[in-house]
C-alpha cells in the first residue's frame, strides 16, 4: 500500500463510525451507556424522557441492470440504533432503567417493521419496477411503526409500567419470529409454482 496513513485514517474512521451504530442482531441488549448524546442526564431533574435514535436504514447503490435483476434487498434494509444521538433524561437510576427497557422494545419494534418492509419489497419488486417502487409502502410501514410506538409509550408510561411493557414486548418478539424468513441476512425464498 502506497500510503499507510490513508489506510490508518480510513480504518480509524470506520471503527469510530461503527462504534456509534448498533445493528440489530436479536442478541444485543441496549444499555444505559448506549445513550451517548450530551443531552443524557440522570438526576437533578423531575422530568423523564427518552429519545432512541433507532430505525430502518435502507440504502443501495447499483446499476440499472443490477437493479433490474435484484430480488433480494434484505441485506440493504437494516435496523440500527445510533448511540451518539440517543438520550435519556431521568430523575434517578430506577426510572432510567425503565426507559432503557422501553428503548429495547423500540429497537425490537423497529426490527419487526424492517422485516415487514423486507417482505413487502420482496413481494412487490417486479422485473420492470422503477427505483422508487418501494416509497408508498415504506411510508405506510413507517406510519404504522410510529403509531404503534407512540401507543406503547402512552400505554406503558415509557416503560414505567413494566408488566404492560413486557406483554407488548413479547408480542413484538413473537411477530419477529413469525417473519424469520425476512432477517437481514436471509436469502429470498423462491415461490413454488
Amino acid at each position: 500500500m502506497k500510503n499507510p496513513f490513508l489506510f490508518l485514517f480510513v480504518l480509524v474512521t470506520s471503527l469510530s463510525f461503527s462504534q456509534n451504530e448498533i445493528n440489530w442482531d436479536g442478541e444485543y441488549k441496549i444499555k444505559l451507556s448506549d445513550f451517548q448524546s450530551p443531552a443524557t442526564q440522570i438526576g437533578s431533574t423531575n422530568l423523564y424522557s427518552i429519545h432512541s435514535s433507532c430505525g430502518i436504514d435502507f440504502a443501495f447503490s447499483m446499476t440499472n441492470i443490477e437493479f433490474l435483476f435484484t430480488k433480494n434487498f434484505n441485506s440493504k434494509i437494516g435496523n440500527i440504533f445510533k448511540r451518539s444521538s440517543s438520550s435519556i433524561v431521568a430523575p434517578d437510576e430506577i426510572i432510567a432503567a425503565s426507559l432503557v427497557n422501553f428503548s429495547q422494545f423500540e429497537f425490537d419494534l423497529s426490527e419487526l417493521y424492517a422485516r415487514k418492509f423486507r417482505k413487502k419489497v420482496q413481494e412487490e419488486k417486479g422485473s420492470f419496477s422503477s427505483v422508487n417502487f418501494f416509497r408508498p409502502f415504506y411510508d405506510e410501514i413507517q406510519k404504522e411503526f410510529v403509531e404503534r410506538d407512540t401507543n406503547a409509550g402512552k400505554d406503558t408510561d415509557l416503560g414505567r409500567k413494566a408488566e404492560k411493557l413486557a406483554k407488548l414486548h413479547q408480542q413484538v418478539l413473537k411477530e419477529i419470529e413469525e417473519l424469520s424468513a425476512y432477517c437481514k441476512d436471509c436469502k429470498v425464498v423462491k415461490k413454488k409454482s
